[in-house]
This record gives C-alpha cells, structure tokens and sequence, in this order.
C-alpha cells in the first residue's frame, strides 16, 4: 500500500457528492409516514453507549457471541460494502468506536440494499443487534435493525490527510471529529477549570460574576472594544478585566472572592494573544503579593496534577515541562542590572535608560521610565527564563492599581509569572488608598490626553467605593488559554475551542 497522502476532493467533487447526498436525504423524507417529520427521527432507542458498551465488553474473545441485544448510535467514520455483509465504524463524542455488521442473514435483502444506497461516511446511525466479537477480535454489533438518525450532506474530510491548523481553527468541529488532540484538549480544559474552582473553594474563596459591558474600562492595561447600547442611549466598552468590580466585592465584605470569565482587549493577535481570553482573577482581603503567589502557584500545580496525574507535564511534542516545587522569586531591577551589565534602579535618569534602549535596538512607545525598565527587562532577562519564576517588585509609574513598596522607594509590590517563556499571571499587593488612587488614576488620565491608549481614565464610581474602606488585599489575574498552554504545549489558538479568526 502507498504512504503517499491521499488527494483532498476538489470543490466540483465535493459539490456532486453534496448533491448525491442531499438526494438520498429526500428518499428519506419519502419513505417517512409522516413526511412533516423531515428526513430523520426524533428520537431513536439508545440503550447504552459506546463507551460503556466498550467497557462491558472488553474481555470478548475473538467469534464470541454474547447473546445480548443492544441499540447504541454513533457517527460512521470508516465503511466497508461487500455482497452480503456491510461494516462500518461507528465513532461517539468522545472518539470511542465499535463495528457495526450489517447482513443479509441479519436484516434481509431489501434492509441490507437501503443501507449501501442511502449511508455515507459522516452520518449519523442507530443500530440495534447482538453485541459479538468479529473472526478478527473486533467488539461489533451484529445489526438486526438500523436508521439514520441525521445525514451529513457535507463530507468530512479525507481522514489520511492531517487537517492544517488554519483548517482546524477554522472548523473545530471537524477538528473535533477527525483528531483524538483535539477532543482531548477539550476534555482537559474542562478538567483544568473544575481543579481551579475546587482549589479555590478549598480555600474559601467564593466565585461571583461581574459585568461585561462597563461604561468605563479599567483593571489593565489594554485597549477596550467600543460599542453601543440603545436601551440606555450610551457608549460602553467591553470588559478588560473584572478587578474594579471584584474589588467592589472586597469592598462590601467578600472577603475572598474569584471569577473566571471573559475578557475583550483591541490588541494584536499571535501565538500568546487573543482579542478574546479566558482570564480568572481573585481578592483576599488581609492577604498581599506573596500570598497570592502561593494561593497561583497552588491553583497551576494542582491543575497540572488533575490534568496530567504528574507536576511534570508532558507538551504536545513530546517535551517534559517541570511545574513542581518552589518556584523562584526575582527582582525584576536586580536581575535587569545584572543582565545589562551596569546598574539600573528606579533612580536612573530617563536619559540614561532611553540611551540604553537605543544602543540595544529596544523600542519603548510611551517613553516613561517604567515603560523603559519592562522593555528593557523583556529584551535582557525574559528569554532566560527556564523554570517557573515570579517577576517581583515593578515600577510605580506603570502600575496605577498597586501598593507601593514596603521597603523600597519607587517600585509596587507586584509580580508577573513566567512560565514557558510567556507571562501566565500577575499579582499585586492592592493599593486600597483612594487618595492614592486617585493620583493614580489622573496620571493615567494625563497618558491618554498624550496618546497612551492602553492608559485608564478616572474612575470615579471605584473611588467612592474605596473611600468606604477596602482591607489591605493580595490580587491576582491569570489567562485560563494560557495556563493551558503552560499545561498542553500547545498554542493559544489550540487551546481555545473557538478561537477568532479573520
């Protein structure tokens, strides 16, 4: 047999096997008693399915009759027609199959014709029979009785062929049915999200939902989508991140509060970035950036052990990623002074950073010193990274929502975690001043007049709320798409079941 790839059907051959199909769909509807029904049941009698069917019989012996009728239902995936004996493999959800054999012995002469003439790989099938095990070992349905229960009038694709990744961001669905990864990575997500919400819930943290359309932005750094609402006759933005909101919560007494929701940010779109993310962000009152990183790194690592039975992860390509242990903890001007070979502290001049940027090819658009310190950490020390590691202690002009330091004058007590290379998280030790706040907030407002779009305005409805007291609290935000990254190997596009795509 040749290895060379089978040739994808071309667009006329796809439009003559449509237009066969859509024929036999009317034959259906012929033969229906009651023709307004449409072509396919309501309903068909499933009594068991694939997968408990393949868990009930796994110790059949090959030509071993059971003498147990069955009716299970599944899509068929590969079909064999001989003269007097049909196969097909009938695939569930979850990608489990089993052999249906349909004969003439079983179903009779005109039972057997109206299957070879009216099924086609991709349709859906309700089989009922004898559940046996074939000469060859093969757990099959000896079919006494078959219908279709829904007809694809599309082929699928050619299943020698690896469907491109444009094609299987393009139509999951077909990616869902062709490839074992990608139902896998859906099972896994979910599985992801249920170790999130138990670790939380196992340190008393309660979930809560917070607005997606917000008529003013704020909780990052990020430009908004606009849009408009005609019941209130109004601009709003949608959500950049739900911390103003969940700080509300904090605010009013929910002393430990999380979401994992949806964010919106009109930004750049490549291997680590969506226009639309999954994020989880969470509050604790009486805690602060070392805190919260124990509370991320337990919440990562116990999400690597529901995933994958193991702290070490094992990558889509094969690749062993380490996510046990303490991670390390370093100071993002310590380990850039170190890696530029000279010394930079929230006192360097500007000028003396801009020189540095431009000797080293850095471009900074809003040319402020913290804007020149993350660029320049970026370009010296963030493709070092190896292990785990949290970026500690930032500086203050580009963190409008964080405490400042305790100790060191300049820098806010916050953190980026980087895993694989990428940011996955950050965390703060909130500013819960609203005097400070509000200075904040308006040297913010001063970028934006100079053309930052990333810069937040004055929230004046969040400074109310601070001004009725906020404990002192640890926060943090984390991409759910990215965590999966960290956790799969695989690219935000992969882990996103469906992703935006021109």
């Amino acid at each position: 047999m040749s290895d060379s790839p089978v040739a994808a059907p071309t667009d006329a051959e796809i439009f003559e096997q449509k237009a066969v199909r859509l024929a036999k769909r009317e034959r259906l509807i012929a033969e229906r008693t009651n023709a307004a029904g449409g072509a396919y049941p309501v309903s068909v009698p499933i009594t068991t399915t694939i997968p408990e069917l393949r868990a009930e019989y796994a110790h059949l012996e090959a030509g071993e009759e059971t003498g147990i009728t069955v009716g299970v239902a599944g899509r068929i995936m590969h079909a064999r027609n001989t003269g007097k004996l049909c196969f097909a493999s009938l695939q569930s959800g979850d990608g489990s199959r089993v052999q249906a054999m349909v004969s003439l012995a079983e179903v009779g002469e005109e039972s057997l014709a109206r299957w070879k003439d009216l099924v086609d790989l991709g349709d859906h099938v309700f089989v009922s029979g004898q559940v046996i095990s074939s000469r060859r070992g093969e757990l099959s349905i000896m079919v006494t009785d078959w219908q279709i229960a829904a007809k694809a009038i599309q082929p699928l694709p050619n299943l020698h062929n690896e469907l491109s990744e444009e094609s299987r961001v393009r139509a999951r669905y077909l990616d869902l049915i062709a490839r074992e990864q990608a139902r896998k990575t859906v099972k896994d997500r979910a599985t992801m999200m249920a170790s999130l919400r138990s670790t939380f819930t196992g340190q008393d943290f309660l979930e809560v939902e917070t607005p997606m359309l917000q008529v003013m932005h704020g909780g990052a750094a990020a430009r908004p989508f606009v849009t408009e609402s005609n019941a209130f006759d109004t601009e709003l933005y949608l959500r950049i991140a739900p911390e103003l909101y969940l700080k509300r919560a904090v605010v009013g007494g929910i002393d430990r509060v999380f979401e994992i929701n949806r964010n919106f940010r009109n930004e750049g779109a490549d291997s680590t970035h969506s226009p639309e993310f999954a994020m989880v962000e969470a509050y604790q009152a009486y805690g602060d950036y070392n805190s919260i990183a124990d509370l991320t790194q337990a919440l990562i690592q116990n999400a690597a052990l529901a995933v994958a039975d193991s702290h070490v992860v094992t990558w889509a390509d094969g690749t062993e990623f380490d996510l046990g242990g303490d991670w390390d903890r370093i100071d993002m001007y310590s380990s850039l002074s170190e890696a530029a070979g000279r010394q930079i502290t929230p006192e360097t001049p500007i000028e003396e950073l801009k020189a540095l940027a431009e000797a080293e090819g850095v471009a900074v658009a809003h040319p402020i010193h913290g804007k020149y310190v993350e660029e320049l950490w970026e370009h010296f020390v963030k493709g070092s990274l190896v292990r785990p590691t949290f970026v500690m202690d930032f500086p203050v002009d580009t963190s409008p929502l964080v405490r400042d330091h305790r100790s060191k004058a300049g820098v806010v007590e916050k953190w980026d975690l980087y895993v694989r290379g990428f940011e996955l998280a950050t965390g703060y030790s909130e500013l819960v001043d609203p005097v400070i706040q509000r200075e904040r907030f308006v040297e913010q407002a001063k970028l934006a007049a100079r053309g930052d779009d990333e810069a937040m305005p004055v929230d004046e409805d969040f400074l109310r709320a601070l001004e009725h007291g906020m404990p002192p609290s640890g926060g943090m935000g984390m991409g759910v798409d990215r965590l999966m990254m960290a956790i799969t190997g695989l690219g935000i596009r992969e882990t996103i079941l469906f992703p935006l795509v021109k």
